[in-house]
């Protein structure tokens, strides 16, 4: 399994066989180089447009947007856990997925844009995880505490940060990665892609940051 990181929340999740999974793809919005990328599936958390700008992925057949579990291939299944964007019960921001990815062995979770931390029925249908893909940048997301609060809670064997402030994004609201990075107290990588399989998952750092896809 091949992941790299497209940018802000962004993700994208190749699998041996080829098979391509887009999370939360953004638009021009965000500061960040569009791509348009490739794709069979499709993971859109919450309706806002940094998030679901699905005209940016070509050659999806699959889109998970909506609570539920859904088959995306033969031995690749996704579970998509209704959470919400704020503390508030989704009062300020509205709902958010939480997804669940099963694939070649490893459970990953990509959580949106997560407001709050889970409770232990939510941390339950959760973790543990493989891997982490969790929001971290606060104000419109967990801050970088609560991040690693919930990497803990899920038993994360490797985190990736996302959503959070960088050259990108220098006027948006949000924290830079560090505060999450300093709250997790362990030594970070910095990774352009993360290649990964269950034989070797203990051999991989647990803390990454990946760089997004730089401008064509």
């Amino acid at each position: 399994m091949l992941i790299e990181n497209i940018g802000h929340a962004e993700f994208l999740i190749e699998l041996d066989s080829g098979f391509r999974i887009v999370t939360d793809p953004y638009d021009a919005s965000t500061g960040y180089p569009v791509h348009s990328v490739r794709a069979d599936a499709v993971l859109v958390s919450h309706s806002h447009h940094d998030h679901n700008a699905v005209e940016n992925v070509r050659g999806w057949s699959v889109m998970a947007d909506a609570p539920g579990t859904y088959t995306l291939a033969p031995g690749v299944t996704v579970e998509a856990i209704p959470c919400f964007h704020d503390e508030e019960q989704g009062a300020r921001r509205g709902p958010n997925l939480i997804f669940v990815l099963r694939a070649e062995g490893l459970i990953l979770a990509h959580l949106g844009d997560l407001g709050h931390l889970p409770d232990a029925e939510l941390a339950a249908k959760v973790g543990p995880v493989d891997i982490l893909m969790v929001p971290v940048g606060g104000f419109f997301t967990i801050d970088g505490e609560k991040a690693a609060a919930v990497a803990r809670m899920l038993k994360a064997r490797i985190a990736l940060p996302m959503h959070f402030r960088t050259a990108y994004n220098p006027d948006w609201p949000i924290a830079p990665v560090d505060g999450f990075l300093a709250a997790m107290g362990t030594p970070a990588e910095t990774l352009r892609l993360l290649r990964v399989t269950k034989e070797d998952l203990e051999l991989q750092p647990a803390l990454a940051v990946l760089t997004p896809r730089p401008a064509n």
